[in-house]
């Protein structure tokens, strides 16, 4: 990566960095480029999670501004202060399940605070420093694309948007926003559409670190409809990897799918999951010990949880992303397969238990409310 036409970050906010995907992409990148300046901004909603982050503490190229995206001065205060050459926009409401109860909260977020983020980073870049080399990293997903049917080929970057959940919509819309401020006013940007992360660090209501917790605790695994939606899966470091080569290599104003050419049926992970949760635990005594509830440890297998719900509102069947481009265009393509990513993920969630039932406990909150006065 030493090419001299590549752009080259120096100082770099990471908005919703204490999130799953944002806080994953923090220690890639302190870990791959030591001398640049990372500063998190996050306003600590439910899915942000400052102890995300603790890794980072105590580097002295790391600093964490618990504020909001909403916040139009502050960001423009931050962006001065810190001479932020590059915003990797992460900060979002991203639960679909949410956003069909909750839908204001998503329009707030995803429309509006990527808004203010643009005008706070025209406001810097074009009009005070106009020849400043910089570079706005929108972060989306390909929910924005709508739902494949049987025989569709895979989501392109040229294929038109059709959001089927308030959530998606939100996301579509942000997408807009991010194309118009560099066709209007010549900010550069990139916008990155990504198939569904997993990995480390991921909130407890998402699929895969649900079905985890809830084998360790032998809860039930709702399972909507038939279990036959499928997804394209794309472990987060893979993620990470991708969004750097668009940083440095990408054209300015290109949309680019990041995927995991790993395509998955809902029912055929949480089959995968279970296997693999029950071979661990069989083979640790001292694992059988730290999850006695656990259907191994009770002469049970884990798939005897698996429960059918009623499928939700809205539910996309199939998403697929073809990377083509990324891969031509930057040379990226995933590390990880499935089966070594899942099994990453799952060591991760055995060996961090307080992390997870803190947050499931919902003290965590009540801990942020009181440290943030919120």
């Amino acid at each position: 990566m030493s090419n001299n036409n590549q752009y080259c970050p120096t100082n770099i906010l990471v908005t919703g960095g204490a999130g799953f995907i944002g806080s994953n992409f923090v220690h890639y990148w302190l870990k791959e480029y030591p001398t640049n300046r990372v500063v998190v901004l996050d306003a600590l909603t439910y899915a942000g999670n400052v102890e995300n982050l603790k890794p980072a503490e105590g580097n002295p190229n790391f600093r964490f501004v618990h504020a909001d995206i909403l916040d139009y001065d502050n960001t423009v205060k931050l962006l001065r202060e810190e001479k932020i050459d590059t915003i990797v926009h992460f900060a979002a409401e991203s639960h679909v399940d949410r956003s069909i109860t909750s839908p204001d909260a998503f329009i707030e977020t995803n429309v509006k605070g990527t808004h203010e983020l643009l005008k706070a980073a025209k406001t810097v870049w074009l009009d005070e420093n106009p020849s400043m080399s910089h570079l706005f990293q929108h972060i989306s997903t390909d929910e924005v694309y709508g739902t494949l049917k049987p025989n569709d080929p895979p989501f392109r970057e040229d294929t038109p948007y059709a959001p089927n959940s308030p959530y998606a919509a939100s996301k579509a819309s942000s997408d807009f926003f991010v194309r118009s401020y560099q066709e209007t006013y010549g900010l550069n940007t990139n916008i990155s559409n990504c198939s569904n992360n997993y990995g480390p660090y991921q909130f407890p209501e998402k699929l895969i670190p649900l079905v985890i917790s809830n084998i360790l605790e032998s809860k039930a695994l709702p399972i909507y409809g038939d279990g036959q939606q499928i997804r394209d899966w794309l472990y987060v470091d893979d993620h990470a990897r991708g969004i750097d080569l668009i940083i440095r290599k990408g054209k300015r104003g290109e949309p680019y799918n990041i995927g995991g050419i790993n395509e998955w049926a809902n029912i055929d992970i949480v089959n995968l999951v279970c296997d693999t949760v029950d071979k661990r635990l069989s083979e640790s005594e001292k694992l059988k010990k730290q999850y006695p509830n656990a259907p191994v440890c009770l002469g049970k297998k884990a798939r005897e949880l698996i429960t059918y719900v009623k499928d939700r509102l809205g539910h996309d069947h199939h998403y697929a992303i073809d990377p083509t481009k990324s891969n031509s265009e930057l040379g990226y393509k995933p590390d990880e397969s499935f089966v070594t990513g899942i099994d990453k993920t799952i060591k991760w969630y055995l060996d961090n238990e307080d992390w997870w039932r803190h947050i499931m406990s919902g003290e965590y909150q009540d801990w942020i409310n009181q440290q943030y006065e919120k």
